[in-house]
Order: structure tokens, then sequence, then C-alpha cells
């Protein structure tokens, strides 16, 4: 029984963007282990506070991660 966990920082991405997330995950399992494990295949989402989460030794914020989708720099 799978169970998936993903973690991201808060307010990057909408109910929509999570729940296509959800969705895309499942299938992928769904697709290596078979139909019959989609009842018991569990996807959590976790949001970590803006400034909460760090990466190469620097804060990571929610405006830094809006700013890569954008294709900038993050700040």
């Amino acid at each position: 029984m799978p169970f998936i966990n993903v973690k991201l920082i808060k307010d990057v991405f909408d109910d929509d963007q999570k729940s296509e997330m959800i969705q895309k995950l499942t299938e992928t399992m769904v697709g290596i282990e078979g139909e019959a494990m989609r009842q018991v295949t569990w996807v959590t989402v976790e949001e970590v506070d803006s400034g909460a989460w760090g990466i190469g030794g620097n804060v990571l914020t929610t405006q830094a991660v809006k700013d890569l989708q954008a294709g900038g720099v993050g700040s």
C-alpha cells in the first residue's frame, strides 16, 4: 500500500493544483502497481510555512518559489 507524502511551501499551489498532484501521483502508482492498488494509494500534501524551509543554506520563501515559477531568480 503506497503512501506518498508531498511537502510544499505554503501558498505556492492552489487547491486545484494540489488536487491535480494527488490525481497524477495516484495514476503513476496505479500504472506501476496495477489498478487494484488505487483504493489503497495514499497521497498527503503538507504545507510548510514560508521561511521554515531551507535549501543550500538559504531560507526558502513563498515569494522565492513564485519567482522561480515565473522564470525569475528567487529572493
